[in-house]
């Protein structure tokens, strides 16, 4: 063989040897990369976007929270939303409209309470339609919507939130070009579950007190709104509790028996309320609302006939909770909160107050500051 040759030789043995380590072309740029390389949403599907997308249609309000956890204007990033106010609060809606005055003129479209309307996403033109796990979006509307060049991304903060919250976040962060600020939330909310699960893992197994969650409490006079298995429950599990709906309710909600509900005794109550509810005499709890009108809303609401005999309305176990901020991607102020209340003692040391005041320093567009948890008065205790 020639000297020629044999460099031409050498030449192609570099080339194969750069191919069997798995490269055969220079690494791709960061937005190749990113349009190559694909994500994966809460239903394993592939998500491939082409760089940060700018254009993004929700189909639940409170995706703004989750996507003011890691941007500093999230509805600068939409193109349209459901508009369901109500799942934010009317005090936190006009908060964010201050930070974001253009999110009240944006298409609407339909929320993930109803029912998915593929027309109103198409109209809206958006480059990534963030989807909830409980649109009910069937895999044709996917299709469709991609066929018009729309990516979609499905993402869960509610439906199995232990599962799928960190993962709809750090997906969040990937899709907007915010992954440094995602993967810091993430880390801030995994620090805080770590340490209330290795205390659950302490405790012996017979001891979980039993729990009553009532959600949307005294709306209308009614009761008994339950979760289930999943979503809320699936909180109540985590922190050591058990849930007496569970043991009834096959789904995430569902609805109980008030004289279930009287023969279970629960050791703890814990109603869930809103801004919602102030026209429906039920829980008041919120953005706008004063820790003595918080208390109030309780008092009123534990004094139905048959919940005002609960044991853990007796003893002073009865408590109230924003149902704004359990089904949030702040979940972990709910989980911190929670926590106390069934095992004050191994987690005394716990302060959610002071780790939702370090979330809206650190991380959000549009901080959480009102009344959002109380406890029953102390002239309702025996």
């Amino acid at each position: 063989m020639t000297i020629r040759g044999r460099t031409r030789g050498a030449i192609l043995a570099v080339a194969l040897a750069g191919l069997s380590a798995g490269g055969c072309s220079p690494d791709p740029a960061p937005d190749q990369q990113a349009a190559t390389a694909g994500l994966v949403d809460v239903r394993g599907r592939q998500v491939r976007v082409n760089g940060p997308v700018s254009r993004i249609a929700i189909d639940d309000s409170r995706y703004l929270v989750a996507l003011g956890l890691i941007h500093p204007d999230p509805g600068s990033l939409l193109v349209a939303w459901p508009q369901d106010v109500n799942r934010l609060g009317d005090e936190t809606y006009r908060q964010f409209l201050v930070k974001s005055p253009g999110l009240g003129d944006l298409p609407k479209v339909a929320s993930s309470a109803g029912n998915f309307d593929l027309e109103s996403l198409l109209a809206a033109k958006p480059q990534l339609a963030l989807l909830s796990l409980e649109s009910g979006i069937t895999d044709a509307q996917i299709a469709q919507l991609e066929g018009a060049g729309i990516t979609v991304a499905i993402v869960d903060f509610f439906v199995q939130p232990l599962q799928n919250l960190e993962r709809s976040l750090l997906l969040l962060g990937e899709v907007t070009g915010r992954q440094q600020q995602a993967q810091a939330f993430v880390q801030f909310r995994k620090a805080r579950m770590d340490r209330i699960a290795q205390g659950i893992a302490s405790l012996p197994a017979d001891d979980r007190p039993t729990v009553f969650l009532e959600a949307h409490a005294g709306m209308g006079g009614d009761c008994c709104n339950s979760p289930g298995r999943g979503n809320i429950g699936d909180y109540l599990s985590f922190v050591g509790g058990h849930n007496i709906g569970a043991d009834v309710i096959e789904q995430s909600f569902g609805k109980l028996n008030l004289e279930y509900v009287v023969s279970r005794d629960p050791a703890v109550y814990i109603g869930t309320g809103g801004p919602h509810l102030a026209k429906a005499n039920g829980l008041v709890l919120g953005a706008a609302v004063t820790p003595a009108q918080a208390r109030a809303a309780l008092a009123r609401v534990t004094a139905r006939p048959a919940i005002a005999g609960l044991t853990a309305v007796r003893t002073g176990n009865a408590h109230g909770f924003s149902h704004q901020l359990i089904n949030s991607p702040l979940d972990i102020v709910a989980i911190e909160t929670f926590a106390r209340w069934l095992h004050p003692d191994l987690f005394a040391d716990l302060d959610p107050a002071a780790t939702l005041e370090a979330i809206n320093r650190q991380f959000l567009a549009v901080p959480y500051r009102g009344t959002f948890w109380v406890d029953l008065p102390a002239s309702n205790q025996e």
